[in-house]
C-alpha cells in the first residue's frame, strides 16, 4: 500500500512514505498502551489545556495547515481554511466541556436499600481511528479531541492519499503538549487493521469511510469483541416543498451539493422537489450550477474543486454512464471543466426510475439526482427510499411545518431550510447503511468509556 501525496490539480507526485511494518505496528500499540497508563490519571485541567493549545496553534498557523489540505486532496483554499477553523473549534469545545460531560452522575434509585449509586465514566485504553481523505483534519479532530479528553490514547490509520495531513496532526498534538505515544500516526496497510484490532491492548475502533470498509472492519471488531463506531456513506435528501423561497433554496442546493467538490457524505445528493415547483427549481438550479467555475483550487475565483484523485474522477464518470445505461438522463451543465486536474463535469441526473439501481447509489462528486415528487407525502416517501440514513434537509416557507416533515425522514440528522450542517457543537451520525454510533458532543465522548456503576450500600446482610 503506497502512502503518497499526489496533487489532484497538477497530477504531480509530491512525496511518498513507507508503509509500517508489522513490528512497527506492534511497537506503536505498546507505546500507546504505556502512554495510556499515565494519561488516564492525568487531571482534566491538564488534558483540556492541551486541547486548547492545539486549537490555538491551528488558528495561528491556519494558512500553512490549509495549504497542505489543498495540495493533498484538492480542496478549495477557502474551504481548507474553514476546515482548519472547524477542527480548532472541536478541540476548543472539548477543552471547555469535557470535564462536565464526563462528570459523575448520581442515580435516582427507587429503594434506599440500593445504596448511593453513582455512574462514572472511565477511559477504556488504546483506540484505533480509521479516517478518510475528504476532510483530512476534521475527521481526525472529531475523534481524537473527545477521546483524548476522556483519557484514551489513539492510533491513526489515515487514507493513503493524505499522509502529510496525518503527519501534520501528529506533530500538532506533540507541539500542543500531548505526552509521547498518546496519539500515533501509523502508515498501516489495510491488512494490518485486523492485527491492530486483535491486540488485547486495543479496546475499540472508530471508522469513517465507505460501506465496504465499514462492513469489513465492523466484522473484525465484532469477532474480537471490541467496541466499534461506524460513520459510513450518505445520500442526503434535499426536500423542496411548494412554499419554499425558490431563490434561497436553489442557492443552498448548489452549495449543498458542490462544496468540497461534492465529496461529502452529507452533501445534498438527492434533490426531491414537489411537482408544483419542480420546473422552477430545475431552471434556477441549472443556472446556479452553470455559474460554478472549476480551476486551480488555490485561486480565489475557483468555486468548484477537482476530485481527490484521477481514479476517483474516473470511477464517478463510470457511475454516471451506468446510471444512463439503466435509463437515467444525464445533463452536463456549465462551461467545460479544465483538461488539467481530476475534474468531472457537473452533471444532473433526471428520470432515475424506481427500477434504476443508481437511485440507491452514493455519487461522490458534482453529480445531482433530481426527483419530481407528486406532493409532500411522496417527497417523504422518496427521501426514505434509500439504504442510507445520514442527513437531510427540508426547505419550506413554514419552519414549524418543516420540522414536522423532518420528523418523518428516517436519518440521523435533518435540517430545515439549510443543507446538512457540520459544527463542533452538533452531533454527527446516521442509521442503516450510514453506520452506527455518534461523534461530537457528549454522545461522542461517551462512545468509548466504561460507564461504571459505583454503589455504596450500608445495610445488614439477610443471613
Amino acid at each position: 500500500m503506497t502512502f503518497a501525496t499526489i496533487n489532484p490539480y497538477t497530477g504531480e507526485l509530491l512525496k511518498t512514505f513507507p508503509s509500517a511494518t508489522d513490528a512497527e505496528v506492534r511497537q506503536a500499540i505498546e507505546k500507546a498502551h504505556d502512554a495510556f497508563l499515565s494519561w488516564r490519571e492525568t487531571p482534566f485541567a491538564a488534558r483540556t489545556q492541551i486541547m486548547q493549545t492545539a486549537a490555538n496553534i491551528l488558528r495561528r498557523e491556519i494558512d500553512a495547515y490549509a495549504k497542505l489540505l489543498t495540495l493533498e486532496m484538492g480542496k478549495l483554499f477557502s474551504e481548507a481554511k474553514a476546515e482548519v477553523e472547524l477542527s480548532a473549534a472541536i478541540f476548543e469545545y472539548y477543552a471547555r466541556n469535557a470535564e462536565a460531560l464526563l462528570a459523575p452522575e448520581k442515580l435516582p434509585v427507587a429503594d434506599p436499600a440500593e445504596g448511593e449509586a453513582t455512574l462514572i465514566c472511565e477511559p477504556l485504553g488504546v483506540l484505533l481511528a480509521i479516517e478518510p481523505w475528504n476532510f483530512p483534519y476534521y475527521q481526525i479532530a472529531r475523534i481524537i479531541a473527545p477521546q483524548l479528553s476522556a483519557g484514551n490514547t489513539m492510533l491513526l490509520k489515515h487514507a493513503a492519499n493524505v499522509p502529510q495531513s496525518a503527519a501534520a496532526f501528529e506533530a500538532l498534538m506533540r507541539e500542543a503538549g500531548l505526552p509521547d505515544g498518546a496519539f500515533i500516526n501509523l502508515y498501516a496497510a489495510h491488512d494490518q487493521v485486523e492485527l491492530i484490532i486483535n491486540d488485547p491492548r486495543v479496546q475499540g475502533v472508530a471508522l469513517t469511510g465507505s460501506e465496504a470498509a465499514g462492513a469489513v472492519v465492523a466484522a473484525q471488531a465484532g469477532k474480537a469483541l471490541k467496541k466499534s463506531t461506524m460513520e459510513l456513506g450518505g445520500a442526503d435528501a434535499f426536500v423542496v416543498l411548494a412554499d419554499a423561497d425558490m431563490e434561497k433554496t436553489t442557492r443552498w442546493a448548489v452549495f449543498g451539493r458542490h462544496w468540497n467538490g461534492g465529496q461529502v457524505c452529507v452533501s445534498s445528493k438527492r434533490m426531491i422537489i414537489v411537482d408544483a415547483v419542480y420546473d422552477a427549481f430545475l431552471e434556477r438550479y441549472i443556472k446556479g450550477v452553470a455559474a460554478l467555475r472549476a480551476g486551480d483550487p488555490f485561486a480565489a475565483e475557483t468555486t468548484l474543486a477537482p476530485l481527490s484523485s484521477q481514479g476517483a474522477a474516473d470511477a464517478l464518470k463510470t457511475m454516471i454512464h451506468k446510471a444512463v445505461e439503466h435509463g437515467a438522463t444525464a445533463t452536463e451543465v456549465g462551461p467545460s471543466v479544465p483538461n488539467q486536474g481530476a475534474f468531472v463535469q457537473p452533471t444532473i441526473l433526471t428520470e432515475v426510475g424506481e427500477d434504476n439501481p443508481a437511485r440507491h447509489w452514493e455519487f461522490f462528486g458534482p453529480v445531482s439526482m433530481l426527483f419530481r415528487a407528486k406532493d409532500e407525502d411522496d417527497a417523504v416517501r422518496i427521501a426514505n427510499d434509500s439504504p442510507f440514513g445520514l442527513g437531510g434537509s427540508v426547505f419550506t416557507g413554514d419552519a414549524k411545518h418543516g420540522a414536522e416533515v423532518a420528523k418523518k425522514i428516517s436519518t440521523g440528522m435533518v435540517f430545515v431550510n439549510h443543507p446538512t450542517m457540520v459544527k463542533a457543537d452538533l452531533p454527527f451520525g446516521g442509521v442503516r447503511r450510514s453506520g452506527y454510533g455518534r461523534e461530537l458532543l457528549g454522545l461522542g465522548i461517551k462512545e468509548f468509556v466504561n460507564h461504571k456503576l459505583i454503589d455504596v450500600v450500608d445495610i445488614d446482610a439477610p443471613f
